[in-house]
């Protein structure tokens, strides 16, 4: 069996490394092209391992530059990416290996099981929509068209950062941040001049600490302003991004980017995407209306965008006698790590054992997964915030589970990264209970990768899955950060032990969805935006006044003049949303439809998620997500699970 990658990346040498790697490639390829009788074992499997393997180099330069950013990994990612972009788009777009394909999917369609298919479906449908089947001066515009998208989308990420990184408050008057948690202001506490002050930034940690308990509307104003104005420069970029996307989508054969994305997922028209957000809309708008009138009620002046969080803080209070810092001693990183660890062993029958190694940080460790007493595959986590690290949070996988051309098991491998309160001597990492959440999520893709039993690497774990179906395993486990017997086995306190009460839980699950409907419009303005952006091309203002428009329908609250969220929408400019970001609502329906069957069975005695772990999780994406969620359920999804996962009343 096949061991574990050794996490290293020689920086001084990679771009040589990289070039000669590709060198070796095409030299390969030329040989596999000259084989007579091509077959998916001599053809297609030797193409999958060299891709594989490529994978292997090159992920860990790109985990770096995102959780231990520096002028280095800059530059060497900078220049890396065009050469793997130049490589990527001949290869898929090289006549000679889409034919082959296309005839070993003939020739063999009696023989090939299910998995070898699906490969042979997607390589093909890949090949086409990279135009493989095109003429030379077409396929040569696309090349350069997917190396300026490659530039740009990180131009995009790094000015974000840069931003982010840019900005900091320093307050010097204490009644500034009365009723700012202890533990946050120990974080942004230093000493200067002889004087005690605290420093706010754009870090997440930082910046919702100081907009859910600031209580200086000034100041929420300023950070908020700040953050919503991040990277101006990024507008020049969406516009050549928007255009080249709409130029590509048209060589392609496709009216707009809409269509183009949606060749590779779930839904089947645009029409259909649009009817199912405006439908959310509609069944939400009332209720949201209702949660603001709330809202405004204890307010002193007309609620603003930078209000909300505050004000809903003190609502929160109010209506659930719920403080969500009275959570937080009961919340320490480690303990949730662990005790989520202990509920998937109880739930999918699979163990979890730390590994000892010295990683890219000092925080970031890792756990080898085993199902049946058999090592199954290994994650790595690196979860605490700092300056060199891109913020949010997010699963990467590495490694994917599969056969090798001798028959030789590979096993998968994958980072959780999140950005949650940084841990010192003095100070344990204390979550806020949506960190909690974030945690089950990114465990739900991480599993998904890790827990596949698919022999073929291009459709095992989450490759493969259509992309409005990929959220689906991550909302399906996030869910359980609510349920009460899951709580229990990590919410502890840090100092006494003392397990959270019933009370406590109750309060939280009660509040669970509180503004939950002004929550879903929220969503639901990024993802038509999203969407209708890419039906056609906007340029310049074109962007901003579709987004008023959106709002008109989605923000209860007229948001400012200076607010540009787009220059800071990173997922669906750099992250693989683009016309995509909808997927979270599609994919939630699905999940919210298994959460509750898996509940209402019991949850630890549940036969549906043993059948998910044995349906799903090891199925990856070999198999259409429709076809294996029928296969789970016997039925197609319920879609009013998901209002009533949000505590919608339609």
């Amino acid at each position: 069996m096949s061991k574990f990658l050794t996490f290293t990346c020689d920086l001084e040498n990679f771009i040589k490394d990289l070039q000669e790697k590709l060198k070796q490639n095409n030299k390969a390829i030329e040989i596999l092209l000259e084989e007579e009788n091509k077959t998916y074992k001599n053809f297609v499997k030797p193409l999958q391992m060299m891709e594989e393997e490529l994978e292997h180099f090159f992920t860990p330069l790109s985990h770096l530059n995102s959780v231990n950013n520096s002028e280095k990994t800059q530059e060497v990612y900078t220049k890396s990416l065009p050469i793997i972009t130049e490589y990527s788009t001949k290869i898929s777009q090289n006549i000679n290996i889409y034919k082959a394909y296309k005839k070993i999917q003939t020739n063999e369609s009696d023989t090939l099981n299910y998995e070898q298919k699906r490969v042979l479906e997607l390589n093909i449908q890949h090949f086409e929509l990279s135009g493989a089947h095109l003429d030379e001066k077409t396929k040569a515009r696309l090349q350069e068209i997917n190396i300026r998208k490659s530039e740009l989308s990180n131009d995009f990420s790094q000015n974000v950062l840069d931003a982010t990184n840019a900005f900091t408050y320093i307050i010097e008057n204490k009644a500034d941040v009365e009723g700012i948690p202890a533990s946050d202001l120990e974080h942004a506490k230093f000493e200067e001049d002889g004087k005690t002050k605290y420093k706010f930034t754009l870090q997440m940690p930082s910046y919702i600490a100081y907009m859910t308990y600031g209580p200086n509307r000034e100041i929420r104003q300023k950070l908020y302003e700040a953050y919503v104005s991040r990277a101006p420069q990024n507008g020049a970029i969406i516009d050549e991004l928007l255009a080249l996307r709409q130029e590509m989508s048209e060589l392609l054969g496709f009216k707009n980017y809409a269509e183009y994305s949606l060749a590779t997922k779930m839904a089947t028209t645009t029409e259909k995407v649009v009817e199912f957000l405006e439908s959310l809309l509609d069944n939400s708008q009332h209720q949201a209306k209702e949660e603001l009138k709330t809202l405004q009620k204890i307010a002193p002046q007309k609620l603003d965008s930078f209000d909300t969080a505050y004000y809903g803080e003190i609502l929160k209070k109010e209506q659930y006698e719920i403080d969500e810092e009275e959570y937080r001693p009961y919340f320490e990183q480690k303990s949730v790590v662990n005790g989520m660890m202990s509920f998937l062993e109880k739930l999918f029958s699979i163990k979890f054992e730390l590994q000892h190694e010295e990683l890219w940080h000092e925080k970031a460790y890792s756990y080898h997964i085993y199902e049946n007493d058999k090592l199954k595959s290994k994650i790595y986590f690196d979860l605490e915030a700092r300056d060199s690290k891109r913020g949010g949070a997010w699963m990467n996988n590495w490694q994917a589970h599969y056969t090798d051309e001798k028959g030789e098991e590979q096993l998968a491998s994958a980072f959780i990264v999140c950005n949650f309160p940084p841990s010192s001597e003095k100070n344990h990492s204390l979550l806020r209970h949506d960190d909690v959440v974030t945690l089950f999520h990114e465990m739900g893709h991480a599993i998904h990768h890790l827990l596949s039993n698919v022999n073929e690497n291009e459709v095992s774990g989450v490759n493969g899955v259509e992309w409005d179906a990929v959220e689906f395993p991550s909302q399906f486990l996030e869910n359980f950060a609510y349920e009460p017997h899951v709580l229990k086995m990590f919410a502890k306190h840090h100092e006494t032990g003392e397990i959270l009460s019933d009370e406590m839980i109750e309060k939280l699950v009660r509040a669970k969805n509180f503004l939950s409907a002004m929550g879903m419009l929220r969503q639901l303005e990024f993802s038509l935006f999203d969407f209708e952006l890419h039906t056609k091309l906007y340029q310049g203002e074109e962007v901003q006044n579709l987004l008023d428009t959106i709002r008109e329908k989605t923000a209860l609250i007229k948001t400012p003049s200076y607010n540009k969220f787009q220059n800071g929408f990173s997922h669906i400019f750099v992250g693989g949303y683009a016309a995509g970001y909808y997927s979270y609502k599609w994919a939630e329906v699905l999940s919210a439809d298994c959460f509750y069957a898996v509940v209402d069975e019991g949850i630890f005695d549940s036969k549906t998620a043993l059948k998910y772990r044995d349906v799903i999780l090891h199925g990856g994406g070999a198999k259409s997500m429709q076809e294996l969620y029928v296969e789970l359920m016997g039925r197609e999804a319920d879609t009013n699970q998901l209002l009533r996962l949000n505590g919608i009343n339609a």
